[in-house]
Formats: structure tokens, sequence, C-alpha cells
């Protein structure tokens, strides 16, 4: 079994909010991301409404291997700040708050045909862009 490809979202847009707004310059190589997380505080929409201000990633996975779809993936960041691993969902894309510096992997569990397996990107190389 293969692992999914997580790739950085460099357009579109999440509960109101542009990726333009959040991110800028990430890149997946080699279990790493690395690139600048924004720090996002606009209270008129919806990411910040219900998870508060903040940084956020958006991240895209696809190429599943046989027998492996996105139903049979959870994923989150680890460690996680209550809400565990998730099922992704159709779209394939997730936004992740980064509360803390001790968050330092994206996670993601896949289970395809009773085989179990764990693969983790590591957030170190980030660079956190100050609040404006």
């Amino acid at each position: 079994m293969t692992d999914p490809t997580l790739t950085p979202k460099s357009s579109g847009t999440y509960w109101g909010t542009s990726v333009a707004d959040i991110q800028t310059s990430l890149s997946a190589s080699g279990g790493k991301i690395t690139g600048t997380l924004k720090y996002y505080d606009d209270a008129t929409k919806a990411l910040v409404q219900d998870w508060g201000e903040g940084y956020f990633i958006a991240v895209g996975f696809s190429n599943y291997s046989s027998g492996l779809t996105y139903a049979n993936c959870e994923v989150g960041i680890v460690p996680t700040q209550g809400a565990g691993l998730v099922h992704l969902d159709s779209d394939q894309d997730a936004v992740f708050k980064v509360t803390s510096p001790d968050q330092k992997i994206i996670a993601i569990q896949t289970d395809a045909n009773g085989h179990k397996r764990a693969t983790y990107w590591s957030l170190k190389d980030i660079t956190y862009a100050p609040k404006a």
C-alpha cells in the first residue's frame, strides 16, 4: 500500500477564507512541509468564528493505492487539541488550526483491506508570520 499524497493548497476558499490569506509558498517533500503560515484574525469569516484566530494550514490528499479511498483515511495535527483525527470527506481537503508550537506533524492514518498504516508530515520547518 502506498501512502496518499499530501499537497499544500495554493488557491481556493475554505469557510469564506482565501488560502492566500492563511498561507504562502507552502511545499511538501520528504515528509516535511515548508513555507509560511499567516496569522489570521478576520472575525467576519467562519474560519475565525468557529475556531478562533491564529494559524491555519490548508492541504489536499490524493493518489490512493488499491483498496484505499479518501473514506479510509483519517487526518489531523498531532498532538490534537481535542478533535482527534477525522475522516476525510469527498473534497479530500483539510484545513487545520495550528494552535501550539508543540503541534509538529500532520498524521494520515489509512486502513485498506485490513492493512493499517500511519504516515506523518513534519511542520517544524514552517515559518509563522507575526500578526499584522
